[in-house]
């Protein structure tokens, strides 16, 4: 780099004031003798480019020691809102875990009542209910009893909840549906409990008010397996109403995106594809897309045999269209293996039911 434009910093400045700000920058530091001191501190009130210089390079030091006392910034800042930082974040702390409480119960009831041998479905398992109610319960007591609930969450309504109230709510679903909705009013931000409504509403018969959430939550989720989790669900809507090529958008998506590779459980999308291309008598792409799903996920061949053996609908298509099993034979011997026994798939277009 050439000295010229090494010294680009001084261009505009006078010789005097490139000294000065030398000093400054040794008085912001402590490092400035007396009398030194006294000569910047006058040249400062005269020079606005040097006052300007000066306050810059105090923010900054300010900045660093902020840095190295957090509490003392965080008294900063509360002073400033009027209002206890600290206390604020721990607030919003303790509604976040409220809020996780009332989900993880709703997701556990949902699964229970729709399929009571369900498999990782949002690549966590469901929480034993009455033990997390117990907790549940226990947690929002003591919340109350310190008083560091805060604003924004009604925990008397809360405790009766746990207290009370769920017991008297009949049926596994609508338990779930509640404390799915619970979970929302103390966070509105909480992807998760939404997906699992509108998997509710699946489940009820409800296709176009879920249809019309998992597009919400694919066009608005901050996490990108929430967005995986509603493609899914959408192409098997899509599927339902046997608009296969738009359930195979929304497979390609979760491909396309890295999740099928990244999230190993999204493996069933390409399996999903293979049958919407044979319910498009597409048979070379549907042959595609089960090879492509069988090197891919070599330590899911049984599973995969599974879903085909127990998808019926899926043989009766294949059989409907000449030289198609013969050549799937051919290519995916794999799929005709003894499957494995295995509980409920995650989604496999196999069963049209399930949903991942």
């Amino acid at each position: 780099m050439s000295s010229s434009s090494a010294n680009w910093w001084v261009q505009d400045l006078t010789e005097q004031c490139v000294q000065f700000q030398m000093d400054l920058s040794c008085l912001v530091d402590g490092e400035l003798d007396e009398v030194a001191g006294g000569r910047a501190i006058a040249h400062l009130e005269g020079c606005p480019a040097c006052r300007e210089f000066f306050d810059d390079a105090r923010q900054q030091v300010r900045a660093h020691r902020d840095m190295a006392d957090p509490d003392g910034l965080m008294q900063r800042y509360s002073d400033l809102l009027g209002v206890d930082v600290a206390e604020e974040v721990e607030s919003i702390e303790l509604v976040c875990r409220l809020s996780q409480v009332f989900y993880q119960l709703g997701k556990a009831y949902v699964l229970t009542a729709i399929d009571p041998n369900f498999r990782t479905r949002v690549f966590e398992e469901a929480v034993p209910v009455e033990s997390t109610q117990t907790r549940g319960r226990g947690f929002v007591d003591g919340v109350l009893e310190s008083g560091r609930g805060g604003d924004g969450v009604d925990w008397m309504h809360a405790r009766h909840m746990f207290n009370g109230q769920l017991a008297k709510i009949e049926g596994a679903l609508e338990k779930g549906r509640r404390l799915l909705q619970e979970a929302l009013a103390a966070d509105p931000s909480h992807e998760e409990a939404r997906v699992y409504l509108a998997y509710a509403d699946v489940h009820e018969g409800r296709f176009v008010r879920a249809a019309a959430e998992f597009r919400r939550i694919f066009n608005s989720a901050v996490h990108e397996i929430n967005r995986g989790h509603a493609a899914v669900q959408l192409a098997l809507l899509h599927s339902r109403e046997e608009e296969f090529k738009k359930a195979i958008a929304c497979c390609r998506w979760v491909i396309q995106s890295g999740l099928a590779d990244i999230e190993e459980r999204f493996f069933v999308v390409r399996f999903n594809i293979g049958t919407y291309y044979a319910r498009l008598r597409d048979p070379k792409r549907s042959i595609a897309a089960f090879r492509d799903l069988l090197d891919r996920h070599p330590g899911r061949a049984g599973e995969v045999a599974g879903f085909f053996a127990r998808s019926a609908k899926l043989q009766a298509v294949i059989d409907s269209q000449p030289g198609f099993p013969e050549a799937l034979l051919e290519s995916c011997p794999e799929l005709f293996v003894s499957p494995e026994v295995a509980p409920s798939q995650e989604g496999g277009d196999a069963s049209e039911e399930k949903a991942s």
